[in-house]
């Protein structure tokens, strides 16, 4: 087993240089923890995307708490200050259930990142860009208009959306509450994009986060969210989540191309048992696979066009710890052994 372990580390380090660690739990039970170029199990990396499935989470329990009746209201429902520009009237149609799926229309044909990222609020750049001609129903994969679940957050609960965050999940996860990271340019966005030890949860000039990117987290975190998922909710015998959330949340409700996609989460089921994943740029990854009861996380420095982690687990990390009668006894280079 250790020349399988040594052999899978020799392939991360040669063909996957920009993961920073890995975590896998296998029936709820820790089997592997490893750190790659440097990092150690107290380093956040920013999951870039894996952002939005956390913001799904705190949609559900939003949900659960009556801060939000259904994901059938109307985003407006939210923003009873926003002024619709004149001739718009698709906007008007959009619904929660919309944003969660990526089947929200906007007036654009990419991604107007610099645009938004420099306004004053973030939210209300992102709803300016939100309806047009289109209309609603296809799959839009949008970074920027995720931004307006933050807002919806914020104005349902009435508090900022890292407050809610901490209180509903982070806390009873045992996870270290990031501080908020101000950006204020082009300058400072790419900076925290590629800054090696960043740290932190993006914050508007209005002071809310970030829904759709910028949070940064452990791997140690990251692979919570994942099995607090495969629990149906559960953690330390309290319902965080409700299983109907985390039901509907990871079955398909729209679809990009071949790709199935759930409530910000893709569904990555292609031999019948049931897997699911959180997806970010660079790399970052929480996989579930219900069936085998392994969850996995990885953890990516920020790296254009970098290789494909569902390859990566579905061909090396799942058939290597998917026995679970083993121990992986060797230690990470911080010095506190994989496996308890």
């Amino acid at each position: 087993m250790n020349k399988r372990i040594t052999d899978f580390e020799s392939l991360i380090k040669t063909d996957y240089g920009n993961i920073a660690g890995i975590v896998v739990m296998n029936g709820g039970e820790k089997v592997y923890e490893g750190y790659f170029d440097g990092y150690t199990a107290e380093d956040t990396i920013h999951i870039a995307s894996v952002t939005k499935s956390v913001i799904s989470a705190l949609i559900g329990i939003a949900i659960d708490k009556g801060y939000i009746e259904t994901i059938d209201q109307k985003v407006l429902e939210f923003f009873p200050d926003y002024t619709v520009k004149r001739g718009e009237k698709t906007i008007q149609n959009v619904t929660i259930k919309n944003m969660l799926t990526m089947t929200a229309p906007y007036k654009y044909k990419s991604e107007p990142y610099t645009k938004v990222y420099t306004s004053d609020d973030w939210t209300k750049a992102a709803l300016d860009l939100l309806g047009g001609k289109s209309g609603l129903g296809g799959f839009v994969y949008s970074t920027i208009g995720i931004q307006i679940l933050s807002g919806i957050l914020t104005n349902a609960t009435g508090q900022p959306v890292l407050d809610f965050a901490i209180e509903n999940l982070f806390e009873p996860l045992g996870i270290k509450a990031p501080h908020n990271a101000i950006v204020h340019c082009k300058e400072e966005y790419f900076s925290f994009l590629n800054d090696r030890y960043v740290r932190g949860w993006v914050v508007d000039p209005k002071g809310t986060n970030t829904a759709g990117w910028g949070l940064t987290l452990t791997p140690r975190n990251m692979v919570k969210i994942g099995q607090i998922y495969l629990n149906g909710g559960f953690w330390n015998g309290k319902q965080l989540v409700s299983s109907k959330w985390i039901e509907d949340s990871t079955k398909e409700n729209s679809r990009w191309g071949e790709s199935p996609y759930g409530y910000l989460w893709w569904i990555v089921d292609n031999k019948e048992q049931r897997c699911y994943a959180a997806l970010g740029d660079g790399g970052n990854a929480i996989f579930v696979n219900t069936e085998k009861k392994v969850v996995i996380a990885i953890a990516s420095r920020f790296m254009p066009r970098a290789k494909n982690r569902i390859e990566l687990i579905e061909k090396h990390i799942v058939p290597l710890f998917e026995d679970n009668q083993f121990v992986v006894r060797q230690k990470s280079r911080h010095g506190e052994p994989y496996h308890k």
